[in-house]
């Protein structure tokens, strides 16, 4: 990467002083990248802004870094391992079969898992999992005739909420192959809808990944070919459309293409529209989607562009005022977690540290769990422990120990 970023330098006729001015970084975070130094992603973004290029356009196949730290979250999910990715033998998966379940009581413990899943509780989630994949599995082996196809439906649905958990925990692989079994049952069984739900799913483990052309290129094809009829269109259909048209837009503002990402959050807030309300029903659509989800996404293209006092004065105004999220209702709390660490940054980038704070406070009080899984308020928390002049709170010195943050 350091030889790829050089080249595209001196193809733009910059000096790596010339490159840090256009970026918005310092000399020194460029001189390191160009000598080999590791960068986040949001550094790769301002460099590929300065340089006119893709941030995808950065990447190079090398010999990744060694894995450190992960033998805890192997022992952690291995029961869910099992049930999800068993052996394969000669004639058939060498495991413990499940016992097949009543599709009323499976559909009922699927919409209770998800629930503890929008509550943060991974740990029970996770615990859920494996019985659950194991059950829907051998009722689909069992189902016959008509029962098939609910069978495989519930069966769809519980392995796209795996792939939400996994893709949540950062357990790519096994996200990737829950989410591709999931969409690929959907399709069989001619489930439109839960197909695009799970495909937004897969738009979103591809952006974890940094697989930004890919994750824009799908989530486009599928809009275009679930594009609805907005006067007659299901609510679970327009927030499938739109949560797929904030898959783009995410896609491509990461991707330093921003004609882009403008007629793509044109799109979402036409179905957020057409909505009128926030809207979520799991398997008929993938997150909690509206006017006020659309307009997070749009403070977040600030966020991943730099624009600290953007976010500022967007933030808690119009649609994200108090006053609007109680008329048009709740956003999911992913998102609007992920909306505070927006605001959490902006302060850090504009020295308001005591603020900053505030916000990885309440983040923690109602959404602890979920906090620690964030690399952002890992970045936030580093960001603020190095630009503070002053010594460090108790409550600073907590705030890292809770995110695993070194002060």
């Amino acid at each position: 990467m350091a030889d790829n970023i050089r080249k595209f330098r001196r193809a733009a006729g910059l000096s790596q002083e010339g490159l840090a001015d256009e970026s918005g970084l310092s000399v020194g975070v460029v001189r390191k990248i160009e000598q080999g130094g590791d960068a986040r992603v949001e550094t790769l973004h301002a460099l590929a802004r300065g340089l006119g290029v893709t941030t995808s356009a950065l990447f190079v196949t090398e010999a990744p870094q060694p894995v450190v730290g992960d033998e805890a979250n192997r022992r952690y999910l291995v029961e869910l391992r099992k049930a999800l990715m068993p052996p394969i033998g000669l004639a058939a998966p060498l495991t413990d079969p499940g016992e097949a379940g009543d599709l009323s009581l499976l559909r009922r413990e699927i919409a209770d898992s998800d629930t503890l899943y929008q509550a943060d509780r991974y740990g029970s989630v996770a615990k859920r999992l494996p019985k659950l994949l194991r059950s829907t599995e051998a009722t689909v082996s069992l189902a016959e005739g008509e029962e098939r196809e609910p069978a495989m439906t519930v069966r769809a649905h519980a392995l796209l909420l795996a792939g939400k958990y996994l893709t949540q925990v950062r357990q790519y692989d096994m996200a990737y192959y829950a989410l591709s079994e999931g969409i690929r049952l959907a399709r069989e069984t001619g489930q439109r809808l839960t197909t695009a739900t799970g495909v937004v799913g897969m738009c979103w483990l591809l952006l974890r990944q940094d697989r930004f052309d890919e994750s824009e290129h799908l989530a486009v094809v599928t809009a275009e070919e679930m594009e609805p009829r907005i006067s007659s269109a299901s609510p679970g259909h327009l927030a499938v459309w739109g949560e797929l048209w904030l898959r783009v837009a995410s896609s491509t503002v990461r991707n330093n293409r921003p004609d882009a990402v403008a007629e793509a959050r044109r799109m979402a807030g036409t179905a957020a529209s057409a909505l009128g309300r926030q809207f979520y029903d799991f398997g008929k659509s993938w997150g909690n989607f509206g006017p006020v989800t659309a307009e997070l996404k749009v403070v977040e293209d600030m966020s991943v562009a730099g624009d600290a006092r953007g976010v500022l004065g967007r933030a808690d105004e119009g649609l994200l005022s108090r006053k609007a999220i109680r008329s048009l209702g709740e956003p999911g709390a992913n998102g609007w977690g992920r909306h505070r660490l927006d605001i959490a940054k902006a302060h850090v980038t504009l020295g308001s540290h005591q603020d900053a704070m505030a916000e990885l406070k309440q983040l923690r009080h109602t959404s602890g769990e979920w906090l620690k899984h964030q690399p952002m308020a890992r970045y936030v928390m580093s960001d603020l422990l190095t630009t503070r002049k002053r010594t460090l709170t108790q409550d600073m010195r907590d705030m890292a120990s809770h995110l695993g943050v070194s002060s």
